[in-house]
């Protein structure tokens, strides 16, 4: 019996032998390999450089800047489509507290692409209840009064945009309201080619006036 497993033994430390053998790399071989890896990992940099092109560099129109900044948002895993996010208006880069009709339009639009996406997007402006004028009837609200006083621990969205000859530089970045870290962010150029922005930003001089007087 002992010789029958001394045998056994035997042979399969040699099988074992010639499958190393078999499986070792010759030198030519292991350099083929390091070099494929090296190509797979120089195609993984120039898809990221075509990502980059195509989503963050410029784009000639306000609606492709805001998909761009939607759709960078949603390549970070980290951001879950069940997590309520809340969305805030972009604000200037060199006022956090002051904003315009141009920063409230980024984060309307993106409140549509994202929920798009399937984000659980919540609207925090909601009031108690609905208000009814003669004008219509309305639920949304910027009077604090009238707003719940909590929401739910979310995702929010910040973002600012500064304005530079012929474009509009944009950054958006998501934070966990719970420990203020940043889950993703994206950056996005908005190139109008306008000589003056004052149209989009609506605040154009008015034009010069010559006063009419009599002699």
């Amino acid at each position: 019996m002992l010789k029958l497993l001394r045998n056994s033994s035997l042979i399969l430390l040699s099988t074992l032998t010639l499958l190393t053998a078999g499986n070792k790399m010759s030198p030519e071989d292991a350099g083929v390999k390091k070099a494929d890896k090296k190509v797979q990992i120089t195609k993984q940099h120039l898809k990221i450089a075509e990502d980059m092109q195509v989503h963050v560099t410029t784009q000639s129109s306000l609606e492709a800047t805001i998909s761009s900044l939607a759709t960078q948002m949603m390549q970070n895993n980290k951001m879950h489509t069940s997590k309520s996010v809340l969305i805030t208006s972009f604000v200037r880069l060199d006022n956090f507290k002051k904003t315009t009709e141009f920063g409230r339009v980024i984060s309307e639009s993106l409140i549509n692409e994202l929920s798009n996406r399937g984000f659980n997007i919540i609207e925090f402006r909601g009031q108690l209840g609905v208000s009814v004028n003669a004008q219509g009837e309305y639920f949304i609200t910027r009077n604090v009064s009238k707003m719940k006083e909590n929401v739910q621990n979310s995702f929010i969205v910040v973002g600012t945009y500064s304005r530079q000859y012929g474009k509009i530089m944009l950054n958006a970045r998501v934070i966990d309201n719970a420990n203020g870290q940043i889950i993703t962010s994206a950056r996005s150029t908005y190139e109008h080619g306008l000589r003056n922005d004052c149209v989009i930003f609506k605040d154009c001089k008015p034009p010069r006036t010559i006063k009419i007087m009599s002699e």
